[in-house]
């Protein structure tokens, strides 16, 4: 029974320090997870700013995981180069250490004043930066209590036979030792609390100095696999090549130290014994590692690619067609390679917007999965051609290139941006239309139809006027937003009868149905912003009331 308990209290205490890391890892993140995601991207320019930046992230979220995350994010969007992206990572491998080796000096003290401050802030503060650190505050004081109980609970644990028995078995096994601890790191996604765990162990003297520093280079390896099961791939194997070079680096790592474990003991000893010695051994691991492969990342980053080489699929619409390199070293030609690339994009929001509609009107879950496929390549086919313009040389560009090369940005990223609202707004009330078995009436079937047939109209409107800027369509698409805003009004008016009437179920529906027709309007607007309103511009004529004005 006492073992019972015993064995209850320890899972406890282990759940409540991978909560307190969460609640600090969520805090962080919240409060500055933009900001870090934006800094990050412009930080790692180079292998040397890649690593600090790497290291200065994850001492500030307290996982390296989260950040590994973050930099498989980048690789996949194109926007890190491999070689930063892998520096980057084994920055983050040596920022989790400091974490652990501020908490080997048992800061417990400070974790009730934590708690406090971080109730505080959290219940007297509106949603916002102060509140999510206030979260993060509260992890954190959990975390050192969690910890400190936790060493407690070892101390009768010292004579106990049975978890005696099963750490010596592990002695004698350092590489099962090593494969748990992996398992156990990538369960919990952290490695901070299972270093933190091997400390506790190591400091009752319940797992020797070999044991313990096979368990910390487990506790490596187990972070390392996250970003390679989550990071995703879209199907292409190039994109792994950030998270899988990292796992490169933790397998070496880890079967180097396996190999030198007998000889670390002495050498962990010298540096300070117990808690203080993982926590030592877990920086002396990562930055032995970091040292070894930052000289070598590039011809390291070039077997990736022949290992994992890009696929190419011709029939993939987020391919670009149109972007040829060669073409930068005469500006028009290149931005005319742009331009028909960008009106790639109508022609997929024009299918998507055909599924959506089979999606809504006939509830077909197939046509919604396809919509989404296409609203997705239009995203990445939208920052390829961004990243195609943004890169090119724009001292050779005219007064005249420049403006194109700015009318070219504005229409693509409008478009890609009316296939995000169609894709978060009218596809997400079709799947809501199908979970609630709800049904629309005749009247809204009709209007919607009409709708949806209309936006099609507008997007070949807005793809001509691309091409031509003639100013009489670009008024007539412009006040193509006051028709929008005309059947909202209605629709609004409709629902508010429904609801005196006492009609519940069919205010519900009507009120759902508004959405839909905002979320129309929305996508409608972007067409709008992407091609009329920048002619409009030129001519002083931005907005239609002041159209309705001069004419």
């Amino acid at each position: 029974m006492r073992e019972l308990q015993v064995l209850i209290a320890f899972g406890g205490f282990v759940a409540l320090l991978l909560w307190g890391v969460h609640m600090v890892q969520t805090g962080v993140q919240r409060a500055f997870g933009k900001s870090l995601g934006l800094w990050m991207n412009r930080a790692m320019g180079s292998p040397s700013r890649a690593f600090g930046t790497g290291l200065l992230v994850t001492a500030a979220i307290q996982s390296s995981t989260a950040t590994g995350l973050m930099i498989t994010g980048f690789a996949l969007d194109g926007l890190v180069p491999l070689v930063p992206g892998l520096a980057a990572m084994l920055g983050a491998n040596v920022g989790t250490t400091l974490i652990v080796q501020a908490l080997a000096f048992d800061p417990t003290a400070l974790a009730p004043g934590l708690i406090l401050a971080g109730v505080w802030m959290f219940r007297h503060y509106e949603p916002g930066r102060t509140r999510d650190l206030g979260r993060a505050l509260i992890g954190l004081g959990l975390l050192l209590l969690a910890l400190h109980q936790l060493v407690t609970l070892f101390e009768p644990l010292q004579k106990a036979p049975l978890l005696g028995s099963t750490l010596l078995a592990l002695t004698d096994a350092p590489v099962i030792a090593l494969a748990v601890s992996a398992a156990l790191t990538w369960a919990s996604h952290s490695s901070v609390a299972v270093v933190v765990l091997i400390m506790s162990l190591a400091h009752h003297g319940l797992a020797p100095p070999e044991l313990a520093y096979a368990l910390v280079l487990g506790a490596n390896l187990g972070t390392a696999v996250n970003p390679v099961l989550e990071g995703g791939d879209n199907g292409n194997p190039a994109a792994r090549r950030v998270p899988m070079g990292n796992l490169g680096t933790r397998i070496a790592g880890g079967l180097l130290g396996l190999a030198l474990l007998p000889w670390s003991g002495p050498l962990m000893t010298a540096l300070g014994g117990g808690a203080h010695g993982v926590a030592n051994f877990h920086l002396l691991f990562n930055l032995t590692v970091a040292a070894c492969f930052l000289p070598v990342l590039r011809p390291y980053a070039r077997l990736l690619q022949w290992l994992l080489p890009p696929r190419t699929d011709p029939h993939d619409p987020a391919r670009p067609q149109y972007l040829d390199e060669s073409a930068r070293e005469v500006p028009a030609v290149a931005l005319g390679q742009a331009a028909r690339e960008a009106l790639r994009l109508t022609d997929l929001l024009r299918e998507s917007l055909r599924l959506t509609e089979q999606a809504l009107l006939r509830e077909d879950p197939r046509a919604a999965g396809q919509a989404r496929y296409l609203n997705g390549a239009i995203s990445q086919l939208d920052r390829a051609v961004t990243t195609y313009l943004a890169t090119q040389d724009q001292e050779s560009l005219s007064a005249e290139d420049a403006q194109y090369l700015k009318s070219i940005l504005t229409f693509s990223m409008n478009i890609a941006h009316a296939a995000d609202v169609s894709g978060m707004g009218l596809l997400g009330h079709a799947s809501r239309l199908h979970k609630q078995h709800w049904a629309l009436d005749a009247e809204q079937q009709a209007e919607l139809v009409e709708v949806l047939a209309r936006l099609q109209r507008n997007l070949r409107q807005a793809a001509a006027l691309f091409v031509s800027g003639d100013r009489t369509v670009a008024r007539a698409l412009a006040f193509e937003k006051e028709h929008f805003r005309d059947l909202e009004a209605r629709a609004a008016e409709r629902h508010l009868e429904r609801i005196k009437t006492g009609h519940i179920a069919a205010a519900d529906v009507s009120a759902f149905y508004l959405e839909i027709l905002r979320d129309a309007g929305g996508v409608n607007a972007c067409l709008v912003n992407a091609a009329a309103y920048p002619i409009l511009d030129r001519h002083g004529e931005l907005r239609p009331n002041r159209l309705r004005k001069t004419e």
